[in-house]
């Protein structure tokens, strides 16, 4: 396959970027969205030229680290039929001849550090804020030794799958980190852990969220429409009920 690619460069946070077009030859269907952009690396390199700075890791779509958005939508969801990472996202998926936009997350609480690579750690923040049990619970317990429901089990284990890599906030039109932050109040709200802190939790981790200047939800869907861990879209509810508990809680507990 040859590709166009058409990415964003920037030197810096404080410079401005634009997009720049390189052609990619010689690619495999069998690569993924980051093994054709290590082709494109090596390329540059061999030219002398400014390799194109990517967040990546595990490359197993299990870290949250990779992420840019691909024609578009958050990890090139508009090429792909399933949910995916950016890492996970294979060739195949495009057209031989096809030209492709590659950029970063547009948000205001990520800003770009360089090219591709923004900066997440207003994520960090929330969860910093309160998403951690730190109540003593004592010496680890026997197997099923607090038992909890399946449906509880399953709703904290779906919420559990987030992996922190903003898709959620890039392809929100108001750039609201509001699925991430239901995810892991959701997950620790569902199991008996996370019950002591449950109202106070929920009050942090949304002021931090503010305070970071995600936008506010409106329902659009757009979140979990790319999420590549495909976090269901009512956790928002629930997060907006135990908002609502948590202000008839003395002290927020």
């Amino acid at each position: 396959m040859n590709i166009t690619l058409r990415v964003w460069r920037q030197a810096n946070a404080a410079s401005e970027g634009r997009m720049v077009t390189y052609q990619v030859q010689d690619v495999s269907e069998d690569m993924s969205f980051l093994e054709m952009l290590d082709l494109l690396n090596e390329d540059l390199t061999v030219k002398g030229e400014e390799p194109i700075a990517f967040d990546h890791d595990c490359r197993e779509g299990i870290c949250g680290m990779c992420g840019v958005v691909i024609n578009g939508t958050a990890h090139g969801r508009g090429n792909s039929p399933v949910a995916t990472t950016t890492c996970q996202l294979h060739m195949r998926s495009f057209s031989d001849g096809a030209t492709i936009d590659v950029e970063p997350w547009r948000a205001g609480s990520f800003p770009v550090i360089k090219d591709l690579v923004v900066d997440r750690t207003a994520f960090d923040r929330i969860i910093q804020a309160g998403g951690y049990v730190s109540v003593n619970t004592g010496s680890a317990p026997d197997a099923h030794a607090n038992a909890v429901g399946k449906l509880k089990a399953d709703r904290a284990f779906d919420a559990a799958t987030c992996i922190g890599c903003g898709a959620c906030v890039a392809a929100c039109p108001n750039h609201s980190g509001m699925l991430f932050t239901a995810a892991k109040i959701t997950h620790l709200a569902m199991l008996p852990q996370g019950q002591p802190e449950r109202h106070l939790r929920i009050k942090k981790m949304l002021a931090t969220h503010d305070a970071e200047g995600f936008g506010g939800c409106t329902n659009i869907g757009e979140c979990a429409a790319v999420c590549p861990k495909e976090i269901p879209f009512d956790t928002i509810s629930q997060l907006n009920r135990d908002l609502i508990a948590s202000l008839f809680k003395r002290d927020g507990k």
